[in-house]
């Protein structure tokens, strides 16, 4: 049969065209355990099972597409509202089920690695994310953007994450260093070694981190270390974000360096320790009370 008609040619050419535009619909990235995670079409049911995780994706442009997160998942506030799938510690697999979600962002160090494997093997599509370095946080707003089709969101919160560190690096670049002891926990005493990403923060404030030679990337450590160290500034989280009452106890300590200039210093947990874009406001307050303790000197 011959297509001689304007109408017929076109009809021919949309056929011949299906397969092609089937395909483009499908989106793939790569995670954080270098294994590819593809969607036949972006993602309009996500699950998040940590509470950066949940914040990443509404950066990146997806909160609309958010069905659940884990307990604690507090940022933005529309965040709040969403149905509970238990704790990042212990996941509430009925729950993630229950909601069917056709993508699902999995904690790799926070996760029981058993369950989100469980999930896996139900039929999940699972995004492993583990965000070490603060490229890795601008790298995952992309990537998040990409499974959601909300790309231009994605590279615009990525790019002004990338600038606003980029600006903080050149203006601290030749800052004199600052011994710092940043503390993660109070009981048990824990801090971050060099490879977590709370240290390339103190890093990009031009100063040190004291215990960055530990293996561990978050250890448990004793009073006697930190005293032993005797760095220049304490830093901490404490346990609100407006509750910095773990600095108290080291005043017990007055022979530290710390103590007696009083460089015990505050920063807002949400804000650094989440590996979310709240870490470049977070690395400017950081940034901010290093330079006050350059002053004490």
């Amino acid at each position: 049969m011959a297509f001689t008609s304007p109408t017929a040619r076109f009809a021919l050419a949309l056929l011949l065209m299906l397969p092609a535009l089937a395909a483009s619909a499908r989106v793939c990235v790569d995670d954080d355990a270098g294994r590819r995670v593809c969607l036949e079409q972006p993602a309009e049911r996500i699950v998040a099972l940590s509470p950066g995780a949940t914040e990443l994706l509404f950066n990146a442009g997806a909160g609309e597409r958010l069905v659940g997160a884990v307990s604690f998942s507090d940022f933005p506030p529309a965040a709040k509202a969403l149905p509970r799938v238990g704790s990042y510690k212990r996941l509430d697999m009925e729950a993630v089920l229950a909601l069917k979600p056709d993508l699902v962002v999995a904690w790799i160090s926070g996760n029981p690695e058993t369950q989100v494997q469980r999930l896996e093997e139900l039929g999940l599509t699972i995004y492993r994310s583990e965000p070490l370095r603060f490229a890795d946080v601008a790298d995952t707003l992309e990537r998040f953007s990409v499974l959601a089709g909300t790309e231009r969101t994605g590279r615009a919160a990525a790019d002004h994450f990338r600038d606003g560190i980029a600006g903080l690096r050149d203006r601290y670049a030749d800052a004199d260093s600052v011994p710092v002891f940043y503390e993660v926990w109070e009981e048990p005493l824990m801090t971050v070694n060099g490879e977590h990403l709370i240290s390339e923060a103190i890093r990009v404030c031009g100063g040190v981190n004291v215990f960055a030679n530990l293996p561990t990337l978050a250890p448990r450590i004793g009073k006697e270390a930190v005293i032993a160290k005797d760095p220049e500034a304490i830093v901490a989280g404490g346990m609100g974000e407006d509750n910095p009452e773990w600095l108290e106890p080291w005043k017990r300590f007055p022979a530290l360096t710390a103590v007696q200039r009083d460089n015990l210093f505050f920063v807002p947990p949400s804000t650094l320790q989440r590996p979310t874009p709240q870490m470049l406001e977070g690395t400017r307050l950081l940034c901010r009370h290093l330079e006050t303790a350059r002053a004490r000197r």
